[in-house]
């Protein structure tokens, strides 16, 4: 049997034919010592043909195919027309090997070509990469290196686009900066209250929150200057009018010594700073909440934004997380206290990260541990649907945060929770009956849609007839004056009905004699059909009459 092998290379598709091996022989120790002679190499493997690339977008568009084991139109063409064709019913009498054997697969099914991947084609298409210059003749020394080299960025790049994690790593940056922010914040606030301190020292009792804080001292600059007409505006940023006259008092009676215009310009210009980092710290955390709403609805929706993503950035990925049992989740971030304990045989943690949750501070002291477990269980299940599922909801992090509420009530009130069983199967129902609500919504406007485009049709079919018969009724806006006229036209024939009654009688009368002439009409036909009706029923007793006689 003949064997062909495929060769992917950066440039083009190549079909090499190894002939003159020996099927029930072959031994791939002496393949492999073979390989690298290219004198012995090239008696028993010979190019037979070779498709160019047409550009490096092609290349990258066969290599992304074959790596994900699709066969292309292009290679379908260029295996069909160089092999030997196949027949119907009969066996082939060659075979073709390949590096990759999901691609064979697919060859096979669509062209019924037998493939094969085994030692023994690995060690062949190793020597025909490692003497493929020399096989094709027109090859310019470099231009296989280069091709090469461009094929391996461009494949690389378009690979960190195609970021398989969701885009996780935005909420692992953005994490790690809000965390970053928050002791920022938290020192520059602290430096701009021991700056200010020197010269208003009451303030500090007084005005507790730091951004508050800074936005109060760059209002006040000078303690000296304020007075009872700055009462509205400080009110406005304290919120308190009583805080605001408190402030003024304390200004005045104050022991802080006084600043130069240079320093109290310094100690405004910090203030401003802490200021702008503090709200953009706001904006941060709202970009967050999103990330996480589009990456991980349901863990976020279970445990909460901020401690799901500080799980993923630790874990390292969404995927990473979602592959962790639950007991690895539950003591992320305990990582030295675990070594520790296992190190001196002492208890190792119940929680890590977990802890910052709401509910491990709900649950009393010594159900912790439980709580803690628990909600590791259901935080790996939440994170598994985020990362594997299809579309995007948060009907199973609700739900699961729905059982996490029951367990807490079971360990303080012994309220027994639903099972595990049901609450999954009333979410999957959930999110199936929003999905045909979905759907539902979309039918109904395509249908009036499509009813309006059948009435628009037979109003413009039928507008010449309505136009000539009533032409009062041919549009909506006209309609009003339609019924007005009919109106007017009604009162006009009473009056006429009331001049002409003579003639009205007369009509009548030949009215009447057309109803009688009708009325006869009818009676005819209805004794017609009765002597009709006698006739058939008279010939049948005749016909029974003789039957009797025959039998007698």
């Amino acid at each position: 049997m003949a064997l062909y092998l495929l060769y992917e290379a950066a440039s083009g598709y190549s079909l090499f034919l190894a002939h003159g091996i020996d099927e029930i022989g072959q031994n791939t120790d002496a393949v492999r010592s073979s390989v690298s002679d290219l004198n012995r190499f090239g008696k028993v493997v010979q190019l037979t043909a070779f498709h160019p690339f047409e550009s490096a977008l092609d290349a990258l568009n066969q290599c992304n195919s074959i790596s994900e084991g699709v066969m292309t139109d292009e290679l379908r063409n260029f295996l069909e027309i160089n092999l030997p064709k196949v027949k119907d019913g009969k066996k082939p009498k060659f075979s073709l090997g390949l590096a990759e054997p999901k691609i064979g697969s697919h060859i096979f099914e669509a062209t019924k070509i037998p493939c094969q991947s085994n030692d023994f084609v690995l060690e062949l298409i190793r020597g025909v990469r490692l003497h493929f210059d020399r096989f094709i003749k027109d090859l310019k020394p470099g231009d296989l290196e280069k091709a090469q080299l461009g094929l391996g960025h461009s494949y690389s790049r378009a690979k960190v686009k195609f970021n398989v994690n969701r885009v996780d790593n935005m909420v692992i940056q953005a994490i790690f900066l809000l965390d970053t922010l928050d002791k920022d914040v938290n020192s520059f606030s602290m430096r701009v209250r021991e700056w200010y301190s020197w010269h208003f020292p009451e303030l500090v009792k007084i005005v507790n929150d730091n951004y508050l804080y800074a936005k109060v001292s760059k209002f006040i600059e000078d303690k000296s200057t304020l007075s009872e007409d700055k009462l509205p505006e400080l009110t406005d940023i304290v919120g308190d009018e009583d805080k605001a006259k408190e402030i003024i008092e304390a200004a005045k009676a104050s022991m802080g010594q006084d600043l130069s215009p240079i320093d109290l310009i310094n100690v405004q210009q910090f203030a401003q700073r802490v200021m702008d980092l503090s709200e953009y710290r706001k904006r941060l955390y709202d970009y967050l909440v999103t990330k996480m709403n589009d990456i991980a609805p349901n863990l976020a929706s279970l445990i909460g934004e901020v401690v799901g993503a500080r799980l993923i950035s630790h874990a390292g990925s969404l995927t990473n997380l979602a592959k962790c049992p639950s007991s690895t989740l539950q003591i992320l971030g305990a990582e030295k206290a675990l070594f520790r304990a296992l190190k001196t045989r002492g208890n190792t943690p119940k929680y890590g990260l977990i802890f910052h949750s709401s509910f491990i501070g709900r649950a009393s002291a010594r159900n912790k541990g439980r709580m803690a477990r628990y909600l590791a269980n259901k935080c790996s299940i939440a994170s598994r649907i985020d990362c594997f599922a299809d579309s995007s909801t948060t009907v199973f992090g609700e739900k699961l945060r729905e059982q996490v509420e029951e367990r807490l009530d079971f360990y303080d009130k012994g309220v027994a929770p639903r099972k595990n069983i049901d609450v999954m199967k009333s979410a999957i129902e959930n999110t199936q009956s929003k999905d045909t609500e979905m759907e539902t919504e979309d039918v109904p406007t395509e249908a009036s849609g499509k009813k309006s485009k059948k009435k628009k049709s037979k109003a413009a079919a039928n507008g010449d007839d309505m136009a000539v018969d009533e032409p009062a009724e041919t549009t909506n806006g006209d309609a009003g004056e339609g019924k007005s006229e009919k109106k007017k036209k009604k009162k006009d024939k009473r009056k006429l009905d009331q001049e002409d009654q003579p003639m009205e009688d007369a009509n009548n009368g030949h009215v009447e004699e057309d109803g009688a002439a009708k009325q006869k009409k009818k009676k005819k036909s209805k004794h017609e059909n009765g002597e009709d009706l006698q006739a058939a029923s008279d010939v049948k007793k005749k016909k029974k009459k003789s039957r009797s006689e025959d039998t007698d």
